[in-house]
């Protein structure tokens, strides 16, 4: 394993590009916003008090990249919980320890928040996927339900 070449840091707005092509290793499908519309979204994004996208390099190149959205509460005595979205690896860097590197900088900023909780979901179905989560400290503990407005995303 290699992530202490990894540099975390929270994403900017320089960063813009660089987040919209790891996401094509998401899903190359997916639809990208206009370049107008991505940076309405990601001003809007910075703004939210506590959340980060943070993005990963390598040799100043943007290897992977996680959301976390820090959501206010009402229970757990007022603290908030984190949910993390969107984890991502650029294919050309995965299994070298980085992706979970990066969930643990997100849990890590979670519980600077006073985050009572973390959370994250994925659609994968791949062992290796599930197993990774897993490895990264994250259990299937809970039993998510969605309702979508655009197609689950298709697993290679």
């Amino acid at each position: 394993m290699d992530h202490h070449r990894l540099q975390i840091r929270p994403a900017e707005r320089g960063d813009l590009g660089a987040l919209l092509d790891l996401y094509r290793h998401l899903d190359p499908e997916d639809a990208r916003p206009t370049p107008g519309q991505a940076a309405a979204i990601l001003e809007r994004f910075l703004r939210y008090p506590g959340s980060v996208i943070l993005l990963g390099e390598v040799d100043g190149r943007p290897a992977c990249s996680c959301t976390l959205v820090v959501i206010p509460n009402l229970t757990r005595g007022g603290r908030p919980y984190g949910l993390i979205e969107n984890v991502v690896t650029d294919a050309t860097f995965r299994q070298r320890g980085y992706g979970r590197a990066l969930l643990d900088a997100a849990t890590d900023a979670a519980w600077r928040q006073d985050c009572y909780k973390v959370m994250l979901m994925t659609g994968s179905k791949t062992p290796a996927t599930l197993a990774f989560y897993a490895g990264a400290g994250f259990e299937p503990s809970k039993t998510g339900f969605q309702k979508r407005r655009l197609p689950v995303r298709k697993e290679p």
